[in-house]
């Protein structure tokens, strides 16, 4: 039925003489993401619009399902292009579009015209009355309501006459790559996979990098996690992972250093590896999926006691999340269920039975001095026998 999707944002039209940037990579990224689709498309900007054509046989539910997974889309129109061929031939079209797109009739409309085309011989208020009263004629059973339609009937006259009536959500936020770089911790847990769709939301391109202990944690762990990168990467594009050989490290920190410190302490280290291969690949900052108050190593002063293991920033886009509003996201992305496998990341099996929840951060410098013997050269075992993936989505 429909032969083109109208793309509608939201952020990016107020981005000034940068705009361009910013449509320019939603076109890229609306292209990338078509690409897993069956069919011929065409995408191009058109006077503050993007359009998606479509020639020959398409998909039409994996097309809406691809543009969905576009940040920066805040709305997908389902869009009739006509040639302007006079007012009759307009409201012919708009009934056949109604009579098709509607079989049930019994429903209020609105008719909301709009005039990018200043020349044309109708004002918006007489071609919402004409057209109104058209399909009034044609389908008695319908009706007007003016605040609250159940239809709207959108008609913006351009150089092609745009006709459509439904707007199918988008996710919102910021084109992929307008924001930079940023490395992600991600675990087997709910939270990590969450923060790195958060982050990438609002244009931030992502690496990640994952806290392997073998034999404690099994191999089915570690592809959970990279399962769980190919859920994100649907959204994201291809994901850099790191995967770290952590065992000799904990099992180190486990020997020597306080065990109501442990969490703390290893979070720490895991914090400068990461941060060490956000160096390498330029990125900006470090991701974390920390929510203040979650667990004993989330309380403000243990945020800030891993806060000072780094020299660059760390993002927490779920901050300040409840549970509930975590886990609705990971449904939504279908990372939840992967998420809630019981295989162990390599966190959950060194936890203290009593860890600390107010950690002073010159207490655990100098619990960190006992590590002063091989602490190194165990970082630099980790980071030379990284196993490194591009995990793309499935």
């Amino acid at each position: 039925m429909y032969t083109a999707f109208l793309i509608k944002y939201a952020e990016i039209a107020i981005k000034g003489k940068n705009r361009y940037i910013f449509e320019d990579a939603l076109v890229r990224n609306i292209r990338y993401q078509l690409k897993t689709v069956d069919g011929k498309f065409t995408v191009r900007k058109e006077n503050g619009r993007i359009y998606v054509e479509t020639e020959g046989e398409y998909d039409y539910d994996e097309t809406v399902a691809a543009l969905q997974r576009v940040f920066g889309i805040v709305g997908i129109c389902p869009v009739l292009l006509v040639e302007d061929e006079g007012f009759e031939a307009l409201c012919k079209t708009v009934i056949e579009h109604i009579d098709e797109a509607y079989p049930d009739k019994n429903f209020t409309f609105k008719v909301n015209a709009r005039r990018a085309r200043k020349n044309y011989p109708m004002t918006s208020m007489e071609i919402n009355a004409a057209v109104g009263e058209k399909i009034l004629e044609a389908f008695p059973e319908t009706s007007v309501d003016v605040h609250h339609p159940q239809v709207m009937v959108n008609i913006e006259i351009r150089p092609q006459i745009n006709i459509y009536s439904t707007e199918i959500p988008g996710p919102g936020g910021m084109p992929l790559g307008t924001a930079g770089k940023a490395m992600l911790l991600l675990s087997g847990g709910i939270d990590s996979p969450v923060a790195g769709y958060m982050i990438s939301k609002r244009g931030v391109t992502i690496e990640a990098t994952y806290f392997h202990a073998p034999p404690y944690t099994s191999e089915r762990a570690k592809q959970k996690v990279i399962d769980l990168a190919k859920k994100v990467a649907a959204y994201t594009g291809p994901i850099k992972l790191n995967i770290v050989n952590f065992t000799d490290i904990q099992l180190y920190i486990y020997e020597k250093c306080p065990h109501e410190e442990l969490t703390i302490i290893m979070r720490r280290y895991m914090m400068k590896i990461a941060e060490h291969f956000a160096k390498e690949s330029k990125c900006l900052g470090l991701i974390t999926g920390e929510s203040i108050g979650q667990v004993a190593s989330q309380t403000m002063q243990s945020l800030a006691a891993t806060n000072d293991a780094c020299t660059m920033p760390v993002y927490r886009p779920l901050i300040a999340m409840d549970k509930q509003d975590i886990v609705t996201i990971a449904e939504k992305i279908d990372t939840y269920e992967t998420s809630i496998l019981p295989y162990e990341d390599c966190c959950t099996i060194f936890v203290a039975k009593h860890p600390v929840t107010k950690p002073n951060v010159e207490y655990i410098r100098k619990s960190e001095t006992k590590l002063a013997e091989k602490i190194d050269e165990l970082m630099e075992a980790a980071i030379s026998t990284t196993e490194v993936l591009m995990v793309e989505a499935e």
